[in-house]
């Protein structure tokens, strides 16, 4: 019996020595099989979801064949010594024999071909008082052009040229630029040749800049030149969403604020030109001003809704039907105008001859005059 005891507390003992070891050098073994959590599998993200194509090569192969530099020149009567400054005695000399030197200047820009049989649509002042107009393409040809047509109101001209095989850009019917676009503008700026840059549309509907009397502008960072003038402003997939125009800059290169004019107003105006020569808008003859905080307390009003006829022409529609300088327009048949431009952009689009009903306020009364729209007259672009 003792000796039984004896093997079985050395078996204990054993077991205690050897659960100590293990306990201390390997406690690992110890412990339960770690489990093993089932992760779902996932479906494999498409890193090109939701995203823009990362290369726009193919928007540019589809625009860049329509796209063309246009270089001018012109005869400036260049004067040997500087001007003065008073208007008066510059222009007495300006009269004198051998005062000032004929010479040929030149200009660049671009333009784009809208039409396969050769028309052209770029800026006037691209074009303004050329004596000469050279159209170089993408392909290596060139060609004389001759002015169609020009809306110096909105900076448009038509040019037209006599090649066989061109490539007309196409248009953005469907009209969904949003601001967030991406967009590309094409042209020759500085004259180093057809460039391309990249910008998404910062704003669209810019007014009342000065640089136009009829502004509807789209404002964009892609980087704009000068010689851009009259290029392209094309979407992400090669299509004209507008005809660059202009730049802010107080350097004279690109600050990220360029303006181009919407394609759909390029547009109409090109096939009016194409159809008749020239743009034909409706007109009333009157100087409307935009009625300010004073204005307002001035004249005892409201609200600041309307405008103000600070002046009305001699003989012209406004005058023949009885309007006087200081009348308030209000209304143009019904429909309320909040200030001068929106005036002058429902009046341009009327037929002449059509009659309007203008709803003014007069010495603290309203009334009803009836006016017969005329055709506005021919205007000269105003330097920049």
């Amino acid at each position: 019996m003792h000796r039984l005891w004896l093997v079985f507390a050395q078996t204990v003992t054993v077991c205690l020595g050897i659960l100590f070891i293990v306990t201390t050098l390997r406690p690992e073994w110890l412990r339960g099989a770690p489990r093993t959590a089932a992760v779902p599998a996932q479906a494999p993200v498409n890193a090109a979801a939701g995203q823009g194509p990362v290369s726009y090569a193919d928007a540019v192969v589809r625009a860049t064949p329509a796209v063309v530099n246009i270089y001018t020149t012109k005869v400036v009567d260049v004067p040997l010594i500087p001007l003065p400054a008073d208007p008066e005695l510059n222009r007495l000399l300006r009269g004198l024999p051998g005062f000032s030197q004929r010479r040929q200047a030149g200009s660049l820009g671009s333009g784009v071909i809208v039409r396969a049989d050769g028309y052209i649509l770029t800026n006037y002042h691209v074009v303004e008082a050329a004596d000469s107009i050279r159209v170089a393409l993408n392909d290596g040809r060139e060609a004389d052009a001759r002015v169609v047509g020009a809306d110096p109101e909105t900076d448009l001209a038509v040019l037209k040229i006599q090649l066989p095989k061109l490539q007309a850009i196409e248009f953005d019917e469907d009209e969904r630029l949003r601001v967030g676009d991406v967009v590309l503008a094409i042209g020759n700026p500085f004259g180093v040749g057809q460039t391309t840059t990249l910008g998404i549309v910062s704003a669209l509907g810019r007014n009342r800049l000065g640089i136009n009397i009829y502004e509807n502008f789209i404002q964009t960072d892609a980087a704009i030149n000068p010689g851009n003038s009259g290029g392209a402003l094309v979407d992400a997939h090669g299509r004209l969403v507008g005809i660059n125009t202009a730049i802010y800059s107080e350097t004279g290169g690109s600050l990220g604020i360029g303006f181009a004019i919407p394609a759909r107003s390029a547009q109409t105006i090109l096939e009016e030109i194409i159809r008749s020569g020239k743009v034909t808008r409706g007109w009333v003859g009157i100087e409307p001003q935009d009625i300010t905080p004073d204005l307002m307390r001035a004249f005892g009003l409201k609200q600041q809704n309307g405008l103000i006829v600070a002046g009305v022409l001699r003989g012209g529609p406004a005058h023949r039907a009885g309007l006087r300088v200081g009348d308030i327009v209000l209304a143009l048949d019904g429909e309320p105008l909040p200030d001068s431009i929106a005036f002058l952009n429902a009046v341009a689009p009327l037929k002449p001859g059509t009659d309007v009903q203008l709803t003014v306020l007069r010495e603290g009364r309203e009334y009803t005059v009836k006016v017969e729209v005329g055709e506005r007259p021919a205007a000269v672009r105003r330097k920049p």
